[in-house]
């Protein structure tokens, strides 16, 4: 459902993130399993092979879809009342609730592999040192980045 601009909220009045957003889901029951797709949002579907499936899918990816339009600084509309969705008689609805905090926290310690480019020479002392490249190149970006060990690591908040 299309929402105009006058019923947009997705910030708090002190402009904190919010910590947590309750949308209401469609579970479409068809032979090979469940969509969900949120009415409010278009873009975020899911699906599952059963109801706790899709459920437990239809939280992940409401708090990733939120999750990214926070950090694109898109407006999140004020969701739709249960009472006000049409629904087909192979379809059901549920209010789907997500806290932000825990989804921020997973995405900003979320890993990511990089490939990366060293002499020969170089990588055979180190592997002779039994040298945790991964561990080595963190502590380099940190001490570059004139990051310090115990402070607060989430470019999110």
């Amino acid at each position: 459902m299309a929402r105009s601009k006058g019923d947009i909220n997705n910030r708090q009045q002190d402009g904190d993130l919010k910590r947590s957003y309750s949308f209401p889901a469609i579970f479409e029951y068809d032979e090979d399993g469940i969509s969900v797709s949120f009415p409010d949002l278009p873009g975020a579907f899911t699906c599952g092979e059963d109801e706790d499936e899709a459920f437990r899918n239809a939280k992940e990816a409401l708090g990733l879809h939120l999750f990214g339009m926070e950090e694109d600084r898109d407006i999140i509309p004020i969701p739709t009342k249960l009472k006000q969705l049409s629904l087909e008689s192979n379809q059901a609805a549920a209010i789907v609730n997500v806290f932000m905090p825990l989804i921020r926290d997973r995405v900003k310690r979320a890993t990511v592999k990089k490939t990366l480019t060293i002499p020969k020479w170089l990588n055979d002392v180190a592997e002779e040192h039994k040298i945790n490249f991964s561990n080595v190149l963190q502590e380099a970006l940190k001490e570059r980045l004139g990051i310090k060990e115990g402070q607060k690591e989430n470019h999110l908040y």
